[in-house]
């Protein structure tokens, strides 16, 4: 029996073979036994089970396939939006930055502009205001004093004091420096000296109230302006940014410095406490100044009102020193009190320019 039945050949059967077996009678001949169609029978089964396995199982793999595709068609689309979105971020970036570099770059221009422009211009318009303006005050004191010489206010005991008060203006006005009189050569050319040694020869490491910072042309233009055309009183353009004018104030507290030894009291007039601040730095920086220089009894002293300063400057010249006022160029109005001391330079803004901001640096 077993070798009859490996002798048939295993042969897929189809529904209409299937049928027709199971629906043979049993009185037919047949050339195939009861076993072996029982067989047949479990065979087809077992394939047609196998079959309804392998259809489930592509079913699922197919759905796997679609879910995979659908997970990478967005995770693909999420990281195209991200490049994207990074592309666009760092295009606005570079641009940002190229605006930057093109706001610096014409910034350091007009810097350089400023520094290269000589005061010989718009300087001349500003003296003859000025000058005009000291005309007209020294011709108002004198009309004043006039007038008050008409007036018998006086008590006869005390003319001898009167006599006394006369006798001692010469005295004050031999204090009054002349820098480019003739009888202070000798001063204008230690002036002089000392303002081409700090363009040429800059001493970085040098001792305290000796200038320290790198001194341009154009400086060393305006200080000897203020000295020898000026006398020592009168205002000045300004640099352009605050951390120039103390370098200029600097080099011509630096020179005085070495006239009047520590008789010269700087006395600086600026109308807040930040740019006070900057002050301080800049003349630390510039001079090589310790803290203690900055108090009302020695070295450098701040003010932020011109009352307080014109009372100390006036303590200062009748206990014999030498106060120098220097006045900020945020200052718009000077006061009078300020002129009429024998050392002052104020910092003007530039009048081809109202509306440039000094405090932008």
């Amino acid at each position: 029996m077993n070798s009859d039945s490996s002798q048939i050949p295993a042969q897929p059967l189809n529904p209409e073979t299937k049928l027709s077996v199971a629906g043979s009678d049993t009185s037919e001949p047949s050339d195939l036994s009861s076993a072996q169609s029982d067989r047949l029978y479990q065979r087809v089964a077992e394939l047609q089970r196998i079959e309804q396995q392998l259809q489930q199982e592509i079913a699922a793999l197919q759905a796997t396939k679609k879910t995979l595709l659908d997970q990478i068609s967005s995770s693909q689309t999420a990281l195209g939006r991200m490049v994207q979105e990074a592309l666009t971020e760092l295009e606005q970036r570079k641009q940002t930055l190229q605006i930057t570099v093109e706001q610096l770059e014409r910034r350091q221009e007009r810097i350089r502009n400023e520094m290269k422009t000589t005061f010989a211009g718009v300087s001349q318009d500003l003296a003859i205001r000025v000058q005009g303006f000291k005309d007209y005050l020294v011709g108002s004191l004198q009309d004043l004093a006039a007038a008050a010489e008409q007036l018998d206010l006086v008590p006869q005991q005390l003319a001898s004091e009167t006599v006394v008060i006369k006798e001692a203006v010469p005295s004050v006005a031999a204090a009054t420096p002349a820098f480019a009189a003739q009888g202070f050569q000798e001063q204008a050319n230690q002036i002089q000296k000392l303002l081409d040694q700090y363009r040429t020869r800059p001493d970085y490491y040098g001792p305290p109230w000796q200038l320290r910072r790198t001194f341009e042309p154009i400086h060393a233009e305006r200080a000897a302006y203020w000295f020898f055309t000026q006398g020592g009183k009168g205002a000045l353009r300004s640099m352009g940014s605050r951390l120039q004018n103390i370098l200029l104030a600097s080099s011509i507290i630096s020179v005085l410095r070495s006239i009047y030894d520590d008789d010269l009291r700087p006395l600086i007039l600026v109308n807040s406490p930040e740019r006070l601040g900057e002050w301080r730095r800049g003349l630390q920086d510039c001079l090589g100044l310790a803290r203690a220089d900055f108090s009302p009894d020695r070295g450098v002293v701040l003010f932020e009102a011109p009352e307080p300063l014109a009372v100390k400057a006036d303590r200062l010249l009748k206990d014999g020193y030498m106060p120098l006022v220097i006045v900020d160029e945020t200052e718009d109005q000077i006061s009078l009190s300020v002129l009429q001391f024998p050392l002052w330079l104020a910092f003007a803004r530039d009048p081809q320019s109202p509306s440039y901001s000094y405090d932008r640096y």
